[in-house]
């Protein structure tokens, strides 16, 4: 069996396999349509997993659980977010190998990502356990729901082995053009982890109101973690089974030191961007809960429907991401570009329909999360909230279409230094200077929000237009130090 597995890795691959797509050549639309529609579905399901955990303590549990479970997801996008920004770092660099068809360099880095992926679960198990009572208490969590917050985010941060592996394993997969696969597996896994929610809740949840609420937090997080394990194991097999150069082998699991530094080079950035700009949400979350205490479960409702509303842009940004970094690969700059432009089109216009949606519904919106005859104070605010903020939605395209290309072309400095001046340095002066003209009035702190994006869309713009994509991809580098 070893001289099987021996001679199958010897055994030169093809380029192009059934599941990888080469992105060099053919229809522009259709390749960034085709690659973003797995990708934005499997996206849906992803954010799933926390929505159905909040869906089903709100309507069978009550609302002390269902604010517990929704005012942690700050929390929760920091640490997805930044993982995320690190994995698209090793997709980047896979991208523009396989688009070099340096074979060769593919599987060093797909090995390299994979043992990164294994040190940073260790460090960031051990930082978010330690850090949860801290960041609950800088979110002014309500002391009714801080024990069940506290409980959801153990729980969380101690099974998030399932959730790294997996977003690694699937930036691989999307780096080669397969975005399909890691989209059947979250479907599979979103399904289970709702039918794990419901039979924890409604079979298993205890008598007593008194212990209900705890229980109901902590059921749902179990359910979570066992399906982003599940996911993880799929993806995983996989990568393990392919046969091409993306396969991976235990013999060849190691540290690539050149490889890593360029994964660190582009993913860093991007991973403190967006762990950062998730910490500054949790201090918009404040200012929003000091000036209306009883906002919390609208604004749980609101934030879960601003992550639906980000899905479309997020997927063709990632779309972008892979297509400029194959063709940068492949020395075609130009149509990398066109591949920029088709994809700001294609999030505008599903932005500007899913928006429009959502305000026309926003009530209707709110009540799919909680009863209303229950808690009408949560739907009123809930509506305000997405009636308001909605609107400027396409804003984000901008920043995040050019910044996804940036990353591509393995630029991901620049973003993040737009992006955390925007949301971070410029929204908390917006919000120190607005709470104090306004005496903590509740809607122009929540302009906060697309505040930031207007700025960030325009510098990110401009430096587009100034920097471009730049001129040498991580292959031409590599070769020229080599040489």
């Amino acid at each position: 069996m070893e001289e099987r597995e021996r001679e199958s890795e010897q055994r030169p691959a093809s380029r192009v396999k059934s599941h990888d797509v080469d992105m060099t050549e053919g229809s522009v639309f259709k390749h960034i349509l085709m690659f973003s529609l797995p990708l934005l579905v499997g996206n849906l399901f992803q954010q799933l997993y926390n929505m159905v955990d909040t869906w089903v303590v709100g309507n069978y549990v009550g609302d002390a659980a269902f604010s517990a479970v929704g005012t942690v997801t700050p929390i929760v996008n920091m640490l997805i977010g930044s993982f995320m920004g690190l994995s698209s770092g090793a997709g980047v660099v896979i991208s523009q190998y396989y688009g070099a068809k340096k074979d060769d360099r593919v599987s060093d880095a797909v090995h390299t990502s994979i043992v990164l992926t294994f040190i940073l679960t260790v460090a960031f198990t051990a930082l978010g356990l330690a850090m949860t009572p801290f960041m609950l208490r800088l979110m002014n969590i309500p002391d009714n729901v801080f024990p069940e917050s506290k409980a959801y985010l153990t729980i969380y941060f101690a099974g998030m082995a399932g959730l790294l592996f997996y977003n690694m394993g699937a930036a691989v997969l999307r780096a080669v053009g397969d975005s399909r696969r890691p989209f059947y597996f979250l479907v599979v896994t979103a399904v289970l982890n709702t039918v794990l929610d419901l039979v924890f809740v409604i079979c298993f949840s205890p008598s007593d109101p008194a212990e209900r609420a705890l229980y109901g937090v902590q059921a749902v997080a179990w359910a979570t973690i066992i399906a982003q394990g599940i996911s993880a194991v799929l993806t995983m097999w996989t990568l393990f089974r392919a046969r091409s150069s993306i396969r991976l082998s235990l013999r060849k699991l190691k540290l690539h030191m050149d490889l890593l530094g360029q994964i660190i080079r582009v993913g860093i950035p991007a991973a403190l961007q967006m762990a950062v700009t998730s910490f500054s949400n949790v201090i918009v979350q404040s200012y929003i809960f000091g000036a209306a205490p009883g906002s919390t479960g609208g604004w749980t409702a609101y934030s879960k429907v601003d992550q639906l509303i980000f899905l479309p842009m997020q997927s063709i940004s990632l779309a972008a991401t892979t297509f400029v970094g194959q063709n940068l690969g492949s020395g075609q700059p130009h149509r990398a570009k066109q591949g920029v432009r088709v994809s700001l089109v294609m999030s505008m216009v599903v932005t500007v329909v899913v928006s429009g949606l959502v305000i026309l519904t926003a009530p209707q919106v709110v009540t799919f999360f909680i009863d209303q005859d229950k808690s009408p104070e949560v739907v009123e605010y809930g509506a305000l909230f997405l009636r308001s903020l909605t609107p400027f939605y396409v804003l984000c395209c901008v920043n995040q279409v050019y910044a996804g290309a940036l990353r591509g072309a393995g630029d991901s400095k620049a973003p993040m230094f737009i992006m955390l001046g925007s949301f971070v340095v410029f929204r908390q002066i917006y919000l120190l200077i607005v709470a104090r003209l306004t005496h903590n009035a509740l809607l122009p702190l929540a302009m906060g929000y697309p505040a930031g994006w207007l700025v960030c869309s325009v510098f990110t713009l401009l430096y587009y237009r100034i920097r471009g994509l730049g001129h040498r991809s991580l292959a031409e580098e590599h070769a020229k130090n080599a040489g």
